[in-house]
């Protein structure tokens, strides 16, 4: 309980220290941290990421087990199951399935746009109010006049700069973590199409008996 309430005098202190832009500046983080963590959950009940069962669904279609392939699709997973399963199951066409993976993958982009304003507005909330506040320094320095103490002004402006740290503590770990989020929808995206693409085009060599003769199977080798 102690230890709570010293670390509740040390915020209050430092939002006295920053104004009203560090106030906003931690709003803001916390604001991010939620949404970082909601992301966080929903990748994972979205299985993103875990695609080995579409990749062994996509090897039995290509084998003529269509059965096997669309049993692994609906078993997968991956947010991207159903839209195999659909392919195999229906034949649906080519732009109705990327239209309901684009639905699927628009899902897990949300929240995007509001860590980008996050890592973008941050540091320039920390600007501002350093600027305010070497605004406020340079004032009380012109009405002191011959008065002026310099250790007063150099109070004022390690207080104005705090606003920029503050900003920018915010700012970085927001950007690498939304280019992290960035780095695993890239991938969601290309498994998308693969999904879609393997399943509306099998390879038919994979059909072929496996007990072909070996000439036979480096002529097919040689014309693919």
């Amino acid at each position: 309980m102690i230890h709570l309430q010293q670390a509740q005098d040390a915020l209050l202190g430092f939002l006295d220290l920053g104004g009203w832009v560090v106030g906003v500046i931690l709003a803001l983080s916390v604001l991010s941290g939620a949404v970082v963590i909601a992301k966080l959950v929903q990748f994972r009940a979205a299985g993103v990421g875990r695609h080995g069962a579409l990749i062994a669904a996509l090897d039995a279609s290509d084998r003529g087990a269509r059965s096997r392939a669309i049993a692994l699709a609906d078993s997968a997973p991956s947010h991207l199951g159903p839209v195999l399963a659909r392919a195999l199951q229906t034949g649906a066409g080519r732009d109705r399935l990327y239209t309901l993976a684009e639905g699927r993958l628009a899902r897990l982009d949300f929240g995007f746009r509001l860590l980008d304003t996050v890592a973008q507005i941050a540091p320039l909330l920390g600007l501002f109010g350093t600027v305010l506040g070497m605004i406020d320094a340079f004032r009380a320095m012109q009405e002191a006049g011959q008065d002026v103490d310099p250790s007063v002004l150099a109070g004022g402006i390690w207080v104005a700069l705090m606003t920029t740290a503050a900003g920018l503590a915010v700012a970085m770990p927001v950007t690498a973590i939304l280019a992290w989020f960035e780095g695993r929808m890239t991938g969601e995206r290309r498994m998308a199409e693969m999904v879609i693409e393997g399943a509306l085009s099998p390879d038919a060599d994979a059909t072929l008996p496996d007990d072909r003769p070996v000439a036979g199977r480096a002529r097919g080798a040689a014309h693919a």
